[in-house]
């Protein structure tokens, strides 16, 4: 009798359990509810993790003994406790939720969520996730009664190489909805801005992205590439400007014919108004009146702030700046005034190409501006049916095997395009069908594509995960991810606030900043660092390398939803 008792017990209880957990699942009795979210309260040098919900159950879940919940805060003693209830708070929160909303589609779907279902199946290359999860949905009117639909396609930049195909596709899906008779698409971009303005001088902050053309060794047609590359932008549908940083030589008053060759001033607001080319915003030593300098670095890194800071670029999409040959006082000042977004390097075959151009990479490299395409000019001609290499091969190659640059563009030895830049009319203006142009096209496509992923990359390496009470840091050009505790952050901030500039002692205490501290608002800083503005008004500076050194939380588990 007693062994029949024992089996019948176990299996009460385990039938007591399943309907807890069934009830839980249902809202009834949850160890939190749907709503609610488990914070990381803990130092992150404490030996578990404290995690505290809004309103704590008092109670004892019988499934995880190891568990005791009292008060307002209970503590996982190992790493598969921790496991397990996150696994399980997962399932209850997030079963519940689905739920929810799967029962709230079902019985009052709306024409919306079937328009937004059917423009969620377009996927955007370059990001890899779909146009409404991108946020490019914009401005959804629906009359359904008449099957009318309208929206906007807010893209990233106006010069997008594949905005005719999202149009066409957000026109097909929708239009197979089967009350749908008529869908109008409107096509545009977001405004021109760089991901972090306000640490910009006024004359930069309406500019989205600067790319930097730079050759580190001069005679190689860097200018031509900049031009070409620039008026290539602005066919495809970008608003562009060129800064000639060449003081010493500058080109673009060559290469370029503006009907106005000398820069205007505006003495009221101090700043400088640039010419134009076939709408191409222009500025350069060239067009101040005082042809080639003759002075010492230090005049010609302010000569260059001044000229780039102080011009009234207005919306620009690119600034294409034709960088100086070198890596010295003026190429540093430059990288330094401007956050650059990317870079394009120019070589030709030589080999002593090659060793400068190596110079200009690990230059960017330390600075944290990625070089997005390699382009080799001077490459080779034909004639009598051959191709001939006059000055060798595999310069280009070389620097992309080296260094990982994903693309290289070989532009070959062509008269007009010698003569289009001492014309003053660029080569992709002059012949906009032929084979030098068809390379420039494929290279803007390339400096397009990749700045968006930069973009993209730069504002969501760092953000701040309420739900969990942790910073989440994905470091761009990495696979890397981890978590860091807020007040890790605040504690190794190492400005001259924090640690003494002469002496290196700490002037920031640990028990100065409080376990529960949250960040207000957290900006990119350029591909090296982010901003991060606390409760007291602090502005710190906390470079991707430092975020790396710093001590992690472990065993966070991020809620996602199970398919």
């Amino acid at each position: 009798m007693t062994d029949f008792i024992h089996p019948v017990i176990l299996l009460i209880s385990l039938m007591f359990c399943h309907s807890l957990l069934w009830l839980s699942l249902c809202g009834v009795t949850t160890l939190t509810s749907p709503t609610q979210t488990m914070q990381v309260l803990h130092a992150p040098s404490s030996p578990h993790l404290c995690v505290q919900t809004s309103k704590a159950p008092q109670l004892t879940w019988g499934l995880f003994p190891s568990v005791s919940v009292n008060s307002s805060s209970f503590s996982l003693h190992s790493q598969r406790d921790q496991r397990l209830l996150w696994s399980f708070h997962k399932r209850v929160t997030f079963r519940a939720a689905s739920v929810e909303v799967g029962d709230s589609s079902l019985s009052t779907g709306t024409a919306e969520d079937e328009v937004l279902k059917a423009l969620s199946q377009i996927i955007d290359p370059d990001f890899g996730t779909d146009i409404v999860t991108c946020g490019f949905v914009k401005d959804l009117q629906i009359e359904k009664a008449i099957g009318k639909v309208s929206f906007r396609l807010e893209l990233t930049t106006p010069a997008c190489p594949i905005k005719d195909v999202f149009e066409q596709k957000a026109n097909e899906v929708v239009s197979m909805l089967p009350w749908v008779k008529n869908v109008k698409v409107t096509m545009s971009a977001q405004p021109a801005r760089p991901i972090y303005a306000e640490q910009l001088p006024a004359g930069l902050q309406t500019i989205s992205n600067i790319v930097a053309v730079s050759s580190c060794k001069g005679g190689v047609g860097k200018s031509t590439i900049a031009v070409n590359l620039a008026y290539t932008l602005a066919d495809m549908g970008a608003r562009v400007g060129i800064f000639d940083a060449d003081v010493y030589g500058p080109s673009l008053p060559t290469m370029v014919s503006p009907e106005s060759r000398l820069l205007v001033t505006n003495p009221e607001k101090k700043t400088i108004i640039p010419t134009e080319y076939l709408g191409v915003k222009l500025v350069s030593f060239g067009f101040a009146g005082q042809g080639r300098a003759i002075m010492r670095g230090p005049m010609v890194s302010g000569v260059i702030n001044q000229l780039l800071t102080t011009t009234e670029w207005g919306e620009l999409d690119y600034l294409i700046i034709d960088m100086p040959p070198g890596t010295g006082d003026i190429q540093l000042t430059l990288c330094q005034i401007v956050p650059l977004t990317a870079a394009v390097i120019v070589t030709t075959p030589q080999k002593l190409s090659f060793i400068d151009v190596a110079k200009g990479v690990r230059m960017f490299s330390t600075l944290k501006v990625p070089c997005v395409a390699v382009v080799e000019n001077l490459c080779h001609f034909d004639a009598d049916g051959k191709r001939y290499y006059p000055f060798g091969r595999g310069s280009g190659s070389q620097v992309v095997q080296q260094f990982g640059i994903p693309h290289l563009f070989d532009l070959p030895i062509r008269p007009t395009l010698s003569a289009s830049g001492d014309s003053g009319m660029p080569e992709v203006v002059a012949d906009p069908q032929g084979e030098v142009s068809k390379i420039f096209q494929n290279l803007g496509v390339c400096v397009v594509q990749q700045c968006a992923k930069i973009r993209q990359q730069v504002s969501t390496a760092v953000t701040y995960d309420k739900s969990i009470k942790a910073i989440k840091v994905k470091v761009p050009n990495s696979e890397e991810e981890f978590f860091l505790h807020p007040a890790t952050v605040r504690r190794n901030d190492r400005s001259a606030q924090s640690v003494d500039e002469w002496t290196g002692e700490q002037k920031l205490q640990y028990t100065d900043v409080p376990e529960d501290i949250e960040p207000e608002e957290i900006r990119p800083m350029g591909n090296y660092a982010v901003s991060i503005t606390w409760p007291d008004g602090f502005n710190q500076i906390a470079p991707y390398d430092q975020l790396r050194m710093m001590e992690r939380l472990v065993d966070v588990f991020e809620p996602s939803v199970q398919a």
